[in-house]
This record gives C-alpha cells, structure tokens and sequence, in this order.
C-alpha cells in the first residue's frame, strides 16, 4: 500500500535537469494562436467601406454635378469656343486662331453693321462659317468698281487690306436677313455666292481671340 504522505526521493524536474535539447513550455512561451475572423466581420468592414465610398461619390457630385451644368447652360446659350478654319477673314482672323463667340448677343437685337459672325452657311453642307456683317435688313447692297455700295452709297471699310474685285449687281437684302462678307475678299465664299443670310441662322457674334497667347485681344 503506498503511503499517500510518503516523500518521493525522485528528482523535481527543473530545466537545468533535461537535456540540453529539451526544456519546459510555459504558457507565457507558446505562440499566440489567431482566431479567424468571423464571417460577419468581414462583411461589416465591406458594408463600411462602401457606405464611405458611397458618400464620397455623393460629395464629389453635389459639388460637380452644379458646375456642369452651369458650363453646358454656358456652351448652350451664352458662350463657346472654336477654331478659325479659312483665310477668309485675314488680316483681322487667321487660320488656327482660337475664339470665343458669344451666343447670347442677338437673342435680344439684330446684328449690325462691321459685327463679326458665326453662322451656318445656307448652302447645302450648312458648314459653320465666320464672316463680317456688311449689308443689313431692308438695305440694298452692290459691289463695282473695287467698291462696296449700300443704297447707292460707298462702304467706308478701314478693315480692308485688299481691293474688292468682281462686280455684285444691286440686290435687296430681306427684312429678316443680312449680307455678309470675307475681310480677305478676293478669297472668300460668302453672300456674294450664296446670298443673304437669315437672322436664325448665325449662331453668335465673335468676341475675343485667345490663342495663340500673342494674338490676345478683341475681335473689331
């Protein structure tokens, strides 16, 4: 019978007793075991980064989504940009120059006389073209002699370079149209071909080159 009382003459084990391969494992000195992530924490963390997503994008519209609108209004109704795509109007327009064409302006009056225009040619391509208002509504126009004449009285034009060549009979110009021409004369297509333009077909009046830099300026 063993005597539960007995003191054991057997060895404590103490790591100065094992081997020198082998030692005690203390909790302290087990690696830390990782728990896997829980399946809703998972989707809690994607459910939050898409609710700041989410949010991000309805700031960066509610700050964005007004200015586009306001620069289509603006491209529709008052201003826009284009190129000047001909010789015609040399030496006030060059090929290649930038302008802004402000499409407000006759919305609220006729054009008049020495104005630069953009307008849809009334022929058959209606390409867009840029040319000087010379003849107005109800006038009568007629060109002879390197001379422009409205209503039988020379056109004084200080815009001119060239001498106006060809002969254009007296032609009445419609009370809802106006006769335009090319500051480069002897190299322009415009009412001398085509005729007078009506009202609605000029998109707006040419306001200012700018571009290049070193042409800055108004249109005159």
């Amino acid at each position: 019978m063993t005597d539960p009382f007995a003191v054991s003459d057997e060895p404590e084990l103490t790591s100065s007793s094992l081997p020198p391969d082998a030692r005690i494992i203390r909790a302290e000195d087990q690696p830390e075991r990782h728990q896997p992530a829980r399946a809703g924490e998972g989707a809690s963390g994607l459910l939050a980064w898409a609710r700041g997503w989410a949010s991000f994008v309805k700031e960066t519209l509610a700050t964005l989504l007004p200015a586009l609108v306001v620069a289509l209004l603006v491209h529709a109704f008052v201003m826009q940009s284009t190129r000047v795509e001909s010789y015609s109007m040399e030496p006030t327009l060059y090929q290649g120059q930038q302008i802004i064409i402000k499409k407000i302006s006759y919305r609220f009056r006729a054009p008049e006389r020495g104005e630069i225009v953009v307008l849809h040619s009334p022929e058959a391509n209606g390409l867009p073209l840029i040319k000087r208002v010379v003849g107005l509504p109800g006038e009568t126009i007629a060109v002879h002699n390197g001379q422009v004449y409205i209503d039988g009285h020379p056109l004084v034009e200080p815009y001119l370079r060239v001498v106006t060549k060809g002969i254009y009979p007296e032609t009445p110009i419609p009370a809802d149209s106006v006769f335009v021409m090319g500051d480069n004369r002897n190299r322009s297509r415009d009412s001398r071909a085509f005729g007078p333009v009506s009202l609605e077909r000029i998109t707006g009046r040419a306001l200012l080159r700018y571009w290049p830099l070193g042409t800055l300026g108004f249109v005159r």
